[in-house]
């Protein structure tokens, strides 16, 4: 990189069920003053703003920013799917390391309805559709809201080629719950255990139950990123950098290999590769990882896209317990998508929060003991993946 990108600041909100949450704007101005303090920043020193948001109209950004200041300058609204937040963080880090600016602030911000993810523009193709042809070549139609197929295609796909049980998600679910707890910001902190999950109402019987998928809810997150001699120049906390970051789009692969590839393995794979060649860091040396568990069998497949451990190892992987405190790595000390939230926009901006204090020692209960490199990975069906790798 040809300037070190620091992140000086973050902020979020806690996150809401929908229906219980301010309006979009005033909870993406409510982050962005929490990660403007946090960095000892004042808006009229920002110099670009990008905002990340799914479901809103054309300008949303500016409605939100404008709450806490209209200083002129140029205001990105960003789109990207769930990778939104993320893509935010990635052009943003972009201008900084290029040198066309010095102090860049990143807001992500959802305000979501109940119920599985639609479309509001159904007059015309839909970028889904691809992915859910490319899941009925593969399994056969399946009256099952659209995520759910992709996802859960994904991990049905793992238990049959590598013969994991559907406990090993109720797992990953579990230990989500038990992260949470820890987490005042996240919307679900009631601890459950395997056999909760597996007794909870099925929604795929034999793939999935109601608790291995993360509902919509509303919230927003943020941060600053300047260049380091800015950060030098103004005092700033200068501790937490991205050593490096890569966005992968979709290859041919994607549908013309299995269903792990439609649920965005090849991206988050190419991605991470990309990114440890880049740092000079490979997956054993990373403490801390927030990932994008949107559903449990994301995360697993994104255990081995990360390389984690081998394909075809992440049962033995949760069994060992190498995804959680004591062991190898502690997978979504937040509590991730599961039990956090997972407001589209604020997503990537949240997991961004949730690693810079980890980086900087102040998680309290969830701190990651002498955490040093910190990984995120966040990925959005249609389709986006953005893998960042964070030093202190």
């Amino acid at each position: 990189m040809a300037r070190k990108v620091v992140v000086a600041g973050v902020g979020m909100i806690p996150f809401t069920k929908p229906g219980a949450s301010e309006t979009y704007d005033l909870m993406g101005a409510a982050a962005a003053r929490v990660a403007l303090l946090d960095a000892r920043v004042d808006y009229r020193h920002i110099q670009q703003a990008y905002t990340a948001f799914v479901y809103g109209d054309s300008c949303a950004g500016q409605r939100a920013l404008y709450h806490i200041g209209m200083t002129g300058i140029p205001i990105i609204n960003v789109n990207n799917n769930c990778a939104t937040g993320s893509t935010g963080l990635f052009l943003a880090r972009q201008a900084i390391e290029a040198g066309a600016i010095d102090v860049a602030l990143v807001v992500g911000f959802e305000q979501m309805n109940p119920g599985a993810l639609g479309s509001y523009f159904n007059d015309r193709p839909l970028p889904a559709d691809l992915f859910l042809g490319r899941c009925d070549a593969l399994m056969g139609e399946q009256e099952i809201p659209p995520a759910l197929r992709i996802f859960g295609g994904a991990g049905l796909d793992h238990m049959q080629r590598f013969g994991t049980p559907m406990e090993t998600f109720a797992k990953i679910r579990a230990k989500a719950s038990r992260h949470a707890a820890n987490n005042p910001l996240a919307v679900f902190r009631k601890v459950v255990t395997p056999e909760d999950v597996m007794a909870d109402l099925p929604v795929w019987p034999g793939v999935m139950t109601r608790l291995m998928a993360c509902p919509p809810t509303c919230g927003a997150a943020a941060a600053v990123l300047c260049s380091e001699e800015y950060a030098r120049k103004h005092d700033l906390d200068a501790r937490v950098w991205i050593a490096a970051q890569a966005m992968t789009t979709d290859f041919s692969e994607t549908f013309e290999t299995d269903m792990r590839f439609v649920a965005g393995f090849g991206m988050a794979k190419a991605a991470s590769q990309q990114v440890y060649e880049a740092s000079g860091i490979g997956a054993e040396d990373v403490d801390v990882i927030e990932l994008h568990d949107c559903f449990a069998h994301n995360e697993l497949i994104t255990y081995e896209g990360l390389g984690l451990c081998p394909e075809g190892g992440a049962a033995r992987f949760v069994d060992d317990g190498d995804n959680t405190y004591g062991g190898r790595f502690v997978v979504n000390p937040s509590g991730g998508l599961l039990s956090k939230g997972h407001p589209l926009g604020a997503t990537g901006l949240a997991q961004c929060t949730e690693l810079v204090q980890q980086l900087r020692g102040t998680a309290d209960k969830r701190q990651v003991a002498d955490a040093r490199v910190a990984l995120q990975h966040n990925v959005g069906i249609g389709g986006a993946c953005v893998v960042t790798m964070y030093r202190n």
